[in-house]
């Protein structure tokens, strides 16, 4: 059986032609994410990945959609070589029912993960030079009012920490931080 598997990064991106080009090559049963490729944690590479039996074939339309790191593909790889899954990636033309094809996959693989790194590289550098022309300021600082209050009645044991997170809405990781800001003040 020949499954597709399509992502698109974001809820408001259309992943129509990615499903047209796998409606082209016949295949039977399309997952779709809507997510990051960041992580392999998506619900539709989950449901594809239990679903697939020995001789099916996943085809996408580039590594890039299936996973952004040369680790999280490879691992994938190998539970797809596992269940004698092949794989296809149409933009790469890898075909891993081929030797040849294994190899280029690692190859692309690592290509991929080494493009991301450069991107985020970039993306660094850009933000660094907008921040010095003061056109990039990064995020505003979150207020929460009341927590000078709630930080007393914690010292007083009138409260817990975990009551004056949950009044201000704030995690334990931004509360640590603020109690400690507020001693060096």
């Amino acid at each position: 059986m020949k499954i597709g598997y399509v992502r698109v990064s974001t809820i408001d991106q259309n992943p129509k032609r990615q499903e047209n080009m796998l409606s082209d090559l016949g295949v039977e049963k399309v997952f779709v994410d809507k997510a990051s490729g960041n992580t392999v944690n998506r619900p539709e590479l989950k449901k594809m990945m239990d679903y697939v039996r020995e001789q099916d074939i996943v085809i996408v339309e580039s590594i890039s959609r299936f996973a952004r790191s040369a680790r999280d593909f490879l691992e994938l790889m190998e539970r797809l070589n596992e269940k004698d899954v092949k794989f296809i990636s149409k933009k790469e033309a890898i075909d891993t029912s081929t030797s040849s094809g294994r190899f280029m996959l690692t190859v692309f693989a690592a290509v991929a993960e080494l493009e991301r790194d450069y991107m985020r590289a970039r993306q660094r550098e850009g933000i660094e030079i907008a921040r010095r022309a003061g056109k990039y300021q990064g995020r505003k600082p979150k207020s929460y009012p009341g927590f000078e209050s709630l930080l007393d009645q914690n010292k007083r044991g009138e409260i817990t920490a975990a009551t004056a997170m949950r009044r201000l809405g704030m995690s334990k990781t931004t509360w640590y931080r603020k109690v400690r800001e507020s001693k060096n003040q």
